[in-house]
């Protein structure tokens, strides 16, 4: 994961852009549940009224108010509240408070939060006793018509008699002891019970001066439904921004993963490149890179917004007040404990995932690379069989990890539903204790399940973490693979021009027990043609690709232009080579544009003299397009032997110092090698030739021939002197021609 995050650096503004914006989704998505419980709380259980301190009261509700209250608590609320007489009433207030036009009121001054809410706190219990007193409550009126019915003689006969009328009658005193009393009796009552029967009083006092309570209702719904619309729409923009940048980063991340991936590969040397196979590198390059790029999406989406709405919803569970937050605990737990058995199970098949795409990939590459030697030893069957070994062994393993998986999303919901009837159940108690509000169980609920689903959101993620964090590892094994062959600090200025020379060289391959060439020397002077030849495995390929450092070698020394080949850029040594492989490589395109691979500048009519000297004009000539004549991958619409011309042409059209033919002619017929070859000479003067032959007619005018033998130099001279000293190379000479052919002497 680390590996993951390291890669994502790169990016940090965008990253930090992307998180600031989870931040502000979490937060209108946490808010959600609490305008939900508002809307049910205070919109529907309490008429839109938000609290128990009222914005008007009538003057007779007023001054029994005060009748509850000490004289601190007193003065405190008259000085919130100023009277509004009748006959001074604007015509705001008027429409406002339409009893206005028969009694004076008390309106709420503009006051301070903090003042607001300790008006809440004191005028939460006389309001209660308020509403108790004139039965305004079930228990209230049995309890008031109780103690009406009881009034001695004296008091009966007093008219219009009520419970409050006689608390008002009753001397400080006494007032103080009742008060005492009932305070006493409220503290066993919840303070949530106290709240709502004070707004029940703020709501009855509404409608008694004349206020439009359900106006007050609707409203209040309507705004909140607004705000939690607009919230949506904030979390909306949120998440599609957020989409789009979290697409953008991981696609940027993909493709600078695939250039740097591609650029390491192309300076592997051959030592680096034997140690991946090709389809290895393929699937690293496509596969692995997408299962990074489609984490990267779901990590900036969704494993970064999971932790931030798990502790938000914490928070606001917390701040909720109830007594269930275990239950969120126990969710967790459960949820936890079922991501790491599944994954316990899931994770060795989820590393092999990776492997078996190489392995099918390579069987598909050879299969379809080899498709004319299946088809002429009439091993279709067999291949098929191979395919479908691979093919099944990638199905079993993915199957498996499906059918584990499969089975994470029912648990989970069943977690989830389970988690949602243990609130409702836990809740209905507080509901019925007078603890809890029906839209507070609500929030608790949505509060929980979003907890849970972003737990949820990390289990489905983390399906594919494992492969993508094996993905990462085997792309970073590219991109920390360190090379071989290395450019030096200092750039040294060659001493000659067109000299090739081995000192005492040796070379093994990498995790060769043995050595494949033993003590090279020789020297190429320039304007030479210099031949090797010997027989099949003799080293004469491997000891070539030592001069364009393809391998370093293990010891001796390489020198080219009189300066060791390790002192040269790469790029400066291959630039003074004109190379040209056993097989004949051409790439997809034209002519024209393979040709150009030797000189990027090259005019027509370079092209048409390097086709000429590479015997090639006249099949180039022959095609509708000419030079312009398309060419398919790999060369596939064109025979060996015209693709080793072009590979040819493509060499001499760059001019270099030295020519490297890796038996190039191979594919040539005798007229046609030796038209070349005579080409070669004349236009090639000046330059320095090395040419690796099986044919003796091929190199046997050549200035020098070095003869190997299993890695060893056996004879250096010419064909004649070769003849006379060399028996390897004579046993070879003789295989091919005649003694009459070879001019042999002795």
């Amino acid at each position: 994961m680390l590996k993951i995050i390291k890669h994502l650096c790169k990016y940090w503004y965008s990253v930090l852009i992307v998180i600031a914006l989870l931040f502000v989704q979490a937060a209108c998505d946490l808010s959600l549940p609490e305008y939900t419980s508002r809307i049910v709380n205070t919109g529907i259980q309490e008429g839109g009224i938000e609290d128990n301190t009222p914005e008007a009261i009538s003057k007779d509700s007023f001054e029994d108010i005060l009748l509850f209250l000490d004289e601190k608590d007193s003065r405190f609320i008259q000085n919130q509240y100023e009277i509004v007489k009748k006959e001074e009433a604007t015509k705001v207030q008027l429409e406002q408070y339409p009893e206005l036009k028969k009694k004076d009121i008390y309106v709420l001054k503009d006051i301070s939060k903090e003042n607001h809410e300790k008006l809440n706190q004191i005028l939460q219990k006389p309001f209660t006793y308020l509403l108790f007193f004139r039965g305004e409550t079930e228990e209230g009126k049995k309890i008031t018509e109780q103690i009406l019915k009881n009034l001695p003689e004296q008091l009966s006969t007093i008219p219009n008699m009520t419970v409050m009328k006689l608390f008002e009658m009753l001397p400080k005193e006494q007032r103080q002891d009742v008060l005492k009393q009932l305070d006493q009796k409220m503290k066993d009552i919840p303070d949530m019970m106290l709240e709502q029967s004070a707004i029940q009083f703020v709501k009855t006092e509404y409608q008694n001066l004349g206020m439009d309570t359900d106006r007050i209702q609707t409203n209040y719904i309507f705004i909140s439904g607004l705000k939690m619309l607009g919230l949506a729409l904030i979390s909306m923009a949120a998440t599609v921004m957020v989409g789009f940048l979290g697409a953008r980063i991981s696609a940027r991340l993909a493709r600078d993963l695939r250039n740097q991936v591609f650029q390491k590969v192309v300076d592997f040397s051959e030592s680096e490149m034997k140690q991946f196979s090709t389809a290895s590198l393929i699937t690293r390059s496509t596969n692995d890179i997408q299962q990074v790029q489609m984490l990267m999406v779901f990590l900036l989406r969704t494993i970064f917004y999971a932790p931030i709405i798990a502790i938000g919803g914490v928070i606001k569970v917390l701040a909720t007040g109830t007594d269930m937050a275990w239950i969120i605990a126990v969710a967790v737990m459960a949820i936890l404990t079922l991501v790491i058995i599944l994954f316990a199970i899931a994770m060795p098949k989820f590393k092999l995932v990776q492997k078996l795409i190489d392995r099918l990939n390579l069987v598909t590459r050879e299969i379809l690379t080899g498709l004319p030697v299946i088809r002429a030893f009439a091993k279709e069957k067999h291949e098929e069989a191979r395919f479908d070994k691979a093919n099944k062994d990638l199905k079993n393993n993915q199957l498996f990890i499906i059918r584990v998986m499969a089975t994470m999303m029912p648990i989970m919901m069943f977690t989830m539903n389970s988690i949602a009837i243990l609130i409702v159940w836990e809740g209905a108690k507080g509901i019925d204790s007078g603890v809890m509000q029906v839209g507070d169980m609500m929030a608790f609920i949505q509060y929980t399940m979003q907890i849970i689903m972003s737990f949820l959101m990390i289990s489905v993620v983390s399906i594919m973490l494992p492969r993508a964090i094996v993905s990462i590892a085997r792309i970073d094994e590219i991109l920390k693979k360190p090379f071989t062959i290395l450019d030096p600090k200092e750039q040294k200025i060659p001493k000659e021009k067109g000299t090739v020379e081995f000192r005492d060289v040796s070379f093994r391959y990498p995790d060769s027990d043995g050595y494949m060439l033993h003590h090279i020397n020789f020297k190429a002077n320039k304007g030479e043609t210099v031949a090797f030849i010997g027989s099949t495995g003799s080293g004469k390929s491997t000891l070539i690709n030592l001069i364009p450092r393809f391998f370093e070698a293990s010891k001796g020394e390489v020198f080219v232009d009189g300066m060791n080949v390790k002192d040269f850029n790469q790029k400066d040594l291959r630039d003074k080579i004109g190379y040209v492989p056993q097989t004949g490589v051409l790439f997809s395109g034209t002519i024209a544009s393979n040709l150009r691979y030797g000189k990027e500048e090259a005019s027509k009519k370079e092209m048409y003299e390097a086709l000429d000297i590479a015997q090639a004009t006249s099949f180039v000539n022959k095609l509708e397009k000419k030079i312009d004549s398309p060419i398919s991958q790999g060369g596939t619409n064109v025979s060996g032997g015209q693709k080793q011309r072009l590979s040819i042409a493509r060499a001499v059209i760059k001019k270099p110092e030295i020519y490297i033919f890796d038996d190039s002619f191979s594919a040539l017929d005798f007229k046609t090698d030796a038209a070349l070859r005579k080409a070669l000479r004349e236009k090639t003067k000046g330059s320095t030739v090395l040419i690796v032959a099986q044919r003796i007619s091929t190199i046997m005018n050549a200035d020098k021939i070095v003869v190997l033998d299993d890695g060893n130099v056996v004879g250096i001279g010419t064909h004649q002197e070769l003849l006379k000293e060399c028996d390897v190379y004579r046993e070879i000479a003789l295989s091919q021609l005649s003694k009459e052919e070879l001019s042999y002497e002795g």
